[in-house]
């Protein structure tokens, strides 16, 4: 059995107030604007936050939700305000700090206390046997690097991982550099979070995209809005969808947990949201057991096809199914034999509430539904996704106004990043312009994904960890596991620009280099420089820094990497020699021009992104094409599955709290779900915690349990009576990822399975 127990967490206090039934409004202001002054002080909030999503200045480093066409002067929300600024805080991390504490000291702290220190100022190295990290000069550090890298007995012993802050500059550079060197191990963020939604609509649509615009939510006549809490993780889709209301639209929220936003907003750029009682968002809220969105949308496409048996010609759109998709009869005659014992049993629903769900979509011309890691993070969380957009084709929602497809990604530029060539199985189209620009031949051979990357370093076949932002260790299923795999590295290097847990967990080398942040003046030979992102609806779009950098030995991101392909490459007259890094260094124009010619869509990419607001990506969905090896959209036959805890269990589902950005707390609170001053708590509903005989507050261990017999722990946790749907619990992460093993993870997808495990509460012993 796994067992891993707090590290020196914040003191616990927990106080629990009733869950809000609104989000926003005045107290969210007051919050961010308190967070972002203590971080940063007036004047750096003052242009942070007036730059913040403005056609020329900052994108938020926060979540990847679209700008509006008519930007309000204040275009952030409150997290989006604390992100930039705990980016832009005046705190410094020193040589000093990193002397007065040895790595295991760091490591026994906590992620909020690790964050709170401030930005890095300066490399850093942890020599073999050395118990403290010391100041490196820049040449030096990636001379490290590029010495361990070129000793190693293949490239597939390298891995290179990056998050969704990276741009696209950077990105494409660090994408060239791994394959110049000789690897496709290029693990994302996106293999942990949104991969499902990548397979899925890859083997459906072919292309693993939405294809909405933020003109289309406003349009539709029926938004779903499933797994997935907007008013804490991309909290300016509540305008959106506000928008949508306002326009005569409808919203059906799906989720295991009431979450605040969805019930009502405040906009606190309205009178009405600040004065007023603000707009009601969700006009049905399905409070669905956890995975059991499949055996919805199955019943939903059972009722569409029996109504269209009632009144032929009058439901189902046969000129879109006849003229753009294959499967259909297989598929309908497999969605007739869908049976409502199953459904309800799976999604704990009422046969009353899915029927108003089916009356709803009939009355509705256009449908969209988005969602986010509340279906990707199941098992069956591809299959899933591939009934979602059969949902959508059966009355033909793809490639018309107000409706589609909306995966929504919560990280600023993952789409970006994979766009860019960040991924361990590029198309080979991909490799063949890259190999035509740059004059050599990338490999071909599949890369690690990131839990194929834990295996490798687990089993010796990687050595040398590179990861470009994020926080792998936390971000990581199996922490146990995760740990131990870096911990046997010969090298790890982390290119950073705040203290995390993945500085603490080393390998016998272990480098920190500290890089420019969003909101940082990016000042190259040729002058300033701006980057570009990508953002959920495939806008392309400029970013550019407000504030003088943290310290003087800050690099970019595009420097580091090329300065480090420089060292570890060499340089000579021809192939992977001659590609310009040095050129592309001093100019980020050079590095636009040369993605214009590899990466379709992105022609004259200097011009269009030079336009405010820059432009929109071509999504063939939206023009009746369809790149799936037959041409059209496919309907696929998904076998009915759902989670099934055995008696005194719960499905638990990881999420982050309200002050949490990915895997970092800002503070104690979740203030939405009425949760104060203590992170180690689990919701679970009052009627289930009464079949159990546990009462609120008790103190338990909570133990996933798995289908090979094996068990994971993760002790202390406070237990909150909370409204939750029956036989579901919820808590934070990254706390509980130790409950996760490696191999428990999405089929076809590889993501971790962290929204539906099975666990018992064991009253926790004294300790």
């Amino acid at each position: 059995m796994t067992k891993t127990g707090p590290r020196e967490d914040p003191h616990d206090d927990l106080t629990v107030t009733p869950p809000k039934r609104w989000a926003a409004g005045v107290p969210a202001v007051a919050h961010a604007m308190e967070y972002s002054l203590e971080q940063a002080g007036p004047r750096r909030t003052m242009l942070t936050l007036l730059s913040l999503n403005q056609a020329e200045g900052i994108d938020c480093p926060g979540c990847a939700w679209p700008d509006p066409k008519h930007r309000h002067k204040n275009e952030y929300c409150e997290n989006g305000a604390k992100h930039v600024n705990d980016e832009a805080t005046t705190r410094r991390v020193t040589r000093e700090l990193f002397a007065r504490h040895s790595i295991a000291e760091l490591d026994a702290k906590s992620d909020m206390w690790l964050n709170h220190q401030g930005r890095l100022t300066e490399p850093m190295v942890k020599r073999p046997g050395a118990t403290h990290y010391e100041p490196i000069g820049w040449d030096d550090a990636l001379g490290i690097v590029a010495d361990e890298l070129n000793a190693l007995a293949s490239p597939d012993e390298a891995m290179f991982y990056t998050s969704g802050r990276l741009n696209n500059e950077a990105a494409f550079l660090l994408q060239l550099f791994a394959r110049a060197y000789g690897t496709n191990n290029l693990p994302d963020c996106s293999n942990m979070c949104h991969e499902s939604s990548g397979s899925g609509l890859g083997e459906t649509l072919g292309i693993g995209k939405g294809s909405v615009s933020l003109d289309d939510i406003h349009e539709s006549d029926l938004v779903f809005v499933v797994g997935q809490n907007p008013g804490t993780n991309h909290p300016r889709m509540l305008s959106a969808l506000e928008e949508t209301k306002r326009n005569g639209g409808r919203v059906i929220a799906v989720n295991p947990l009431p979450e605040a936003g969805l019930i009502r907003f405040k906009n606190p750029q309205r009178p009405r949201g600040v004065i007023g009682r603000g707009t009601v968002i969700a006009d049905q809220f399905l409070k669905i057991r956890p995975g059991g969105d499949l055996a919805l949308f199955q019943m939903l496409n059972r009722l569409l096809l029996e109504a269209e048996d009632a009144a032929p010609g009058t439901v189902l759109d046969h000129d879109f199914i006849a003229a753009h998709t294959i499967g259909y009869d297989d598929f309908a005659a497999h969605a007739r034999t869908i049976t409502w014992e199953h459904v309800l049993e799976a999604t704990g629903l009422d046969r009353a509430e899915i029927e108003a769900v089916h009356e709803q979509v009939l009355r509705s011309r256009s449908v969209i539904v988005c969602w986010a890691m509340g279906l990707t993070q199941h098992r069956h969380g591809v299959p899933t996704i591939r009934e979602i957009v059969s949902f959508l084709m059966l009355r033909g929602n793809l490639g018309r106004p107000g409706a589609g497809v909306c995966p929504v990604r919560g990280h600023s530029n993952v789409q970006g990043d994979r766009t860019m060539g960040i991924w361990e199985r590029v198309p080979d189209r991909f490799l063949d312009a890259l190999g035509r620009e740059f004059d050599f031949e990338p490999p071909r051979r599949h890369g690690y994904d990131s839990v194929e990357g834990v295996r490798a370093m687990r089993d010796g076949r990687a050595r040398v960890f590179v990861g470009v932002a994020g926080n792998f260790v936390r971000a990581m299923s199996d922490s146990d596991v995760t740990e131990a795999a870096l911990r046997s590295c010969s090298l790890t290097v982390q290119i950073s620009t705040k203290l995390n847990r993945s500085h603490t967990v080393c390998g016998e080398t272990a480098l920190i280099l500290p890089t420019l942040g969003r909101s940082d003046r990016d000042v190259q030979a040729t002058g300033e420089q701006f980057v570009t992102v990508e953002d959920s609806m495939s806008e392309v779009h400029q970013s550019r820094g407000r504030l003088a950098p943290a310290s003087p030995h800050l690099l970019s991101e595009v420097a580091i990497i090329g300065r480090l392909a420089r060292r570890t490459l060499g340089s000579g007259a021809d192939g992977i020699g001659a590609i310009p890094w040095e050129d592309f260094e001093a100019d980020y124009g050079l590095v636009r021009d040369r993605i214009a010619r590899v990466v379709p869509g992105f022609a004259d990419f200097n011009a269009r992104v030079a336009v405010p607001g820059g432009f929109r990506l071509p999504n063939p969905v939206n023009e009746g094409v369809f790149p799936t090896p037959s041409g059209k959209a496919v309907f696929f036959r998904n076998e009915p599955t759902w989670i099934e805890p055995p008696p005194g269990h719960l499905v638990l589902q990881s999420l982050r709290s309200h002050d949490q950005w990915n895997t970092i707390p800002y503070a104690m609170n979740d203030r939405y779900r009425g949760i104060h001053d203590a992170r180690r708590i689990v919701m679970v509903n009052p009627d289930d915690l009464a079949d159990l005989g546990i009462a609120d507050r008790d103190l338990v261990d909570l133990v996933s349990v798995w289908t090979d017999g094996s068990e994971r722990r993760a002790p202390g946790f406070r237990v909150v009576a909370y409204p939750a749907a029956r036989g579901s619990a919820a808590s934070y992460y990254p706390e509980t990822n130790v409950l996760v093993p490696l191999d428990s993870v999405a089929e076809i997808s590889n993501t971790p399975t962290s929204k539906g495990v099975i666990v018992r509460l064991e009253p926790a012993p004294l300790r």
